[in-house]
């Protein structure tokens, strides 16, 4: 990894609009679960889990990746600027490597936070029974899988934004929803099989559909294959534009 390029991602973060929006995205789910403990509940741990799983990880976290993993290489493609990133003496995979780290660490650092304050004010008054652990494990996984994904994305195609819209709300929204098989293609699916995996409470409380170590086989082979198919694709860039 390349830690100029890392550095220099981590401060066009910083300096963008974006992470206001991020900041922003991450306290809906803080802002909801204080909203929810307010009520009366007959079951925390069910409520709790369901909560984290429909509000974090369906929507704010693959929503936090995307704006992330997008624009981390995207921006400056379109803008013209990766001519002179790629005109460096640096190997392409570093260049990934780094732009993945910095993406993956922001999105990281506003998602797994917001997930464990909103466990544990979900769950106040009761015991944890790993749901949090379970959540803020599944949200981390999650994220360096849809990070890799969507970063793929942005060196594949300019309109990486869309296509990634189109995955979480019509692929994982909607068809996983439908066809019990296509499980095995979404990274929400392997999320929450990671967080049911190791969160204690029983099957009545929660249960996803991938509930075994498989969930975190596929997260891996999922965020490999992108980062490495994103290498391939920016290595072709390069000779592109250089014909």
């Amino acid at each position: 990894m390349n830690t100029t390029v890392f550095t220099l991602t981590l401060r066009q973060f910083a300096g963008q609009r974006r992470s206001l929006l991020m900041f922003g995205l991450v306290l809906i789910p803080v802002g909801l679960a204080i909203i929810y403990r307010l009520g009366e509940h007959a079951d925390q741990h069910e409520e709790t889990a369901n909560f984290l799983a429909d509000i974090i990880v369906t929507a704010i976290l693959p929503l936090a990746c995307l704006i992330l993993g997008t624009s981390a290489l995207g921006s400056e493609i379109e803008d013209g600027t990766a001519v002179y990133v790629l005109a460096k003496p640096v190997p392409r995979r570093d260049i990934i490597a780094a732009k993945f780290a910095a993406s993956a660490l922001i999105a990281a650092s506003f998602v797994v936070p917001a997930t464990v304050v909103s466990g544990l004010i979900g769950l106040q008054g009761v015991s944890e029974e790993g749901i949090v652990i379970g959540f803020a494990i599944a949200t981390l996984i999650g994220v360096l899988a849809y990070t890799a994904v969507f970063i793929l994305l942005s060196v594949a195609t300019s309109r990486a934004l869309l296509f990634g819209l189109g995955y979480v709300f019509i692929w994982e929204g909607l068809i996983t929803e439908l066809f019990s098989g296509t499980r095995y293609l979404s990274i929400r699916q392997y999320s929450l099989g990671i967080a049911d995996l190791i969160a204690t409470v029983s099957k009545q409380d929660f249960e996803a559909n991938l509930d075994r170590p498989e969930a975190f086989i596929l997260a891996a082979v999922v965020a490999a294959g992108a980062l490495f198919l994103a290498v391939r694709r920016l290595e072709s860039f390069e000779l592109t534009d250089t014909d």
